[in-house]
């Protein structure tokens, strides 16, 4: 493996998997005592609003984590301009965005929703500092990101736990999410400017700069959009079908599946993607070898996730949950097999980066919203929280596997991958 990726490459994926590992066990710890004190209507609340700003989370990022780090890997002399063209673009969308929030909260019935949207847009303002993330990943210096995300979820999970043992709000735990934010930022810079990795008095905004990253992210912005919807709409249905418990129940299928195994996966292809786009500009065989890797290792693990959830749900739930969240025993087992679509889908994407294709994450993101809608509007009155985990589960399938075979350049590209 070392004659494909490099040593430093190892060491990148090393540290952001052993924080996908640690807050892996965390998370163990903490969220089941959180979901099982708030309960299933307060989580399903919680986890409603964080859904609904992550739907509007493409104006917070507009699409430009990747697009940067491709950028600062070819473009290293540009760094400042990059960096600081991105934090403005990125700012101003976001006070755009939170005046919308402010505005809807002032018109919005009186309920917990509205405040807690307004608390995570708020902190998804503060996450503008992750643009200097965007260098870390860029120079592989992940090791700086684990101490960030780990100081960071030390802090805040013992928050949590003080915010369990003294019963407090939901409110207070939305709160959390807006300081798990800010530490982070406020330890980038410190590493980063104080450190004099980066200077400040450098930052300055480009008209000629924005126009050039907006015109490569601007098919992300579409597609995020769109995956965020159809991944979101299985809740929107939930909530108008089954209420906030039901809600609650899906959010401990997605929390196991998505926080804990999920995001390890996301973690090593996002810690791969600076050799991928330094193979792609230098070495077009090399690429080829490293996709293939990648390919097959994050197929073993997304099986592996799959048989996890298969054999051992019901061990999960009776060991972490309270008995009302046991009836996400089955669509557990469902949703569990998602990551191995997923990870393929990741993989794609930042081929999609580096060969300047991004509009084709429009078209399949498209195609699995639409199959996601129809499929929430005739299952979920049916089949209840079984039913959302079927429609999404069949969606990732269509949207990262079924399109590879539908478009030409994709049934290219899996020939390239897999020929010997």
């Amino acid at each position: 493996m070392l004659s494909v990726f490099s040593k430093k490459d190892f060491i990148n994926v090393k540290w952001l998997v052993a924080e996908k590992l640690i807050q892996v066990a965390v998370g163990i710890f903490i969220i089941p005592k959180l979901f099982n004190e708030l309960g299933t209507n307060s989580i399903g609340q919680l986890e409603f609003s964080k859904t609904l700003i992550g739907i509007l989370s493409p104006l917070f990022f507009l699409g430009l984590s990747a697009i940067c780090i491709r950028e600062l890997v070819l473009h290293p002399l540009e760094k400042h301009k990059i960096l600081a063209t991105a934090f403005y673009l990125r700012l101003a969308s976001c006070i755009l965005v939170f005046i919308g929030l402010i505005f809807y909260v002032s018109i919005a019935k009186t309920t917990p929703i509205p405040f807690i949207l307004l608390i995570i847009g708020f902190g998804y303002c503060i996450k503008t500092t992750d643009v200097l993330a965007y260098y870390l990943h860029a120079k592989k210096w992940s090791k700086i990101l684990f101490i960030a995300r780990i100081s960071s979820l030390v802090i805040i999970s013992l928050a949590q736990y003080i915010g369990i043992l003294q019963h407090y709000s939901v409110y207070y735990f939305a709160i959390l999410i807006v300081m798990d934010f800010l530490l982070q930022g406020i330890i980038y810079s410190y590493f980063l400017f104080i450190k004099k990795h980066l200077q400040i008095s450098k930052w300055k905004f480009s008209k000629q700069m924005a126009f050039r990253l907006l015109k490569s992210s601007y098919p992300l912005i579409i597609s995020n959009f769109i995956i965020l919807f159809y991944i979101g709409i299985d809740e929107l249905f939930i909530k108008y079908y089954l209420g906030d418990a039901a809600n609650g129940t899906f959010a401990t299928v997605q929390f196991l599946v998505i926080t804990l195994t999920w995001n390890i996966g996301f973690a090593i292809i996002n810690a791969l993607y600076p050799a991928f786009a330094e193979a792609y500009k230098n070495n077009p065989n090399l690429y080829i070898k490293r996709l293939r890797l990648t390919y097959k290792t994050m197929s073993i693990i997304g099986i592996a996730i799959g048989l996890l959830f298969t054999f051992f749900s019901d061990l999960i739930l009776t060991t972490f949950y309270t008995e009302s969240y046991f009836v996400a025993n089955i669509p557990l087992k469902i949703f569990g097999w998602a990551p191995l679509f997923i990870f393929i889908g990741m993989i794609y994407e930042k081929h999609l980066v580096n060969t300047n294709q991004l509009q084709k994450d429009i078209y399949r993101f498209t195609i699995g919203c639409i199959v996601n809608v129809l499929l929430c509007f005739y299952l979920i009155p049916i089949y209840k929280v079984k039913g959302a985990a079927i429609a999404v589960l069949i969606s990732h399938f269509i949207t990262n596997i079924g399109y590879l075979f539908m478009d030409k350049d994709g049934r290219i590209h899996l020939v390239n991958i897999f020929k010997t």
